[in-house]
C-alpha cells in the first residue's frame, strides 16, 4: 500500500532541529505515523480528566489502511474532527495517543524507532503492532453506551 503522506525531499531528522511551530505543511503532515489511533472515539473521565481510547472508530477510518477515507473534506462529514496544528497542540495533546509523534515531540520526547520518518516505510507502524489495523469496530454498529466495553490499553 502506498503512503498517502508525502515524505519525499524532507531534510533528514528535521523534527530534531526545528520547533513544531516552525515546520512547513509538508513537514507537519509527515509527522503523522499513520497509526489511526487519533481516529478512535475516546472517553474522558469528567472527574480525573483521564482519556481512554476505545476500539470504536470514526465512520471515516479505513480499518485496513488506518487512514481517513475523506481526509481533505472530513469536516463535511465529521464537523467535530480536530485539525491539529502547532498553535492548538497544547489544548489537544492530552487526548492524543501516547505514541503520537505530535504529542511526543510536544513533550520533548524522541520519535519511536518504528516511525516512518525513521524507517523510511509507512508499513513500519503496522509491523511494530502500534496501529489500529484490524482492531476497530464501527461507531454505527456500536451504541455509545457500550463504548466502555471497547476500551483499549495504551500503548497498543
Amino acid at each position: 500500500m502506498s503512503d498517502p503522506i508525502d515524505r519525499g525531499g524532507l531534510t533528514p531528522h528535521f523534527w530534531e532541529r526545528k520547533p513544531l511551530n516552525k515546520l512547513n505543511q509538508q513537514e507537519w503532515e509527515a509527522l503523522c505515523d499513520g497509526c489511526g489511533k487519533c481516529c478512535l472515539n475516546k472517553l474522558e473521565d469528567e472527574d480525573s480528566g483521564e482519556v481512554a481510547l476505545t476500539r470504536v472508530a470514526c465512520r471515516l477510518l479505513d480499518d485496513d489502511s488506518c487512514r481517513c477515507v475523506q481526509y481533505d473534506i472530513r469536516h463535511q462529514f465529521v464537523p467535530e474532527c480536530i485539525v491539529l496544528k502547532p498553535d492548538n497542540l497544547d489544548t489537544h495533546a492530552y487526548w492524543m495517543p501516547q505514541t503520537c509523534a505530535y504529542r511526543l515531540l510536544w513533550q520533548g520526547e524522541p520519535l519511536p524507532g518504528w516511525h516512518p520518518l525513521i524507517t523510511g516505510t509507512s508499513d513500519s507502524v503496522h509491523e511494530a503492532g502500534v496501529s489500529v489495523r484490524g482492531l476497530t469496530v464501527s461507531e454505527f454498529e456500536t451504541p455509545e453506551d457500550e463504548w466502555e466495553d471497547h476500551i483499549i490499553e495504551e500503548p497498543i
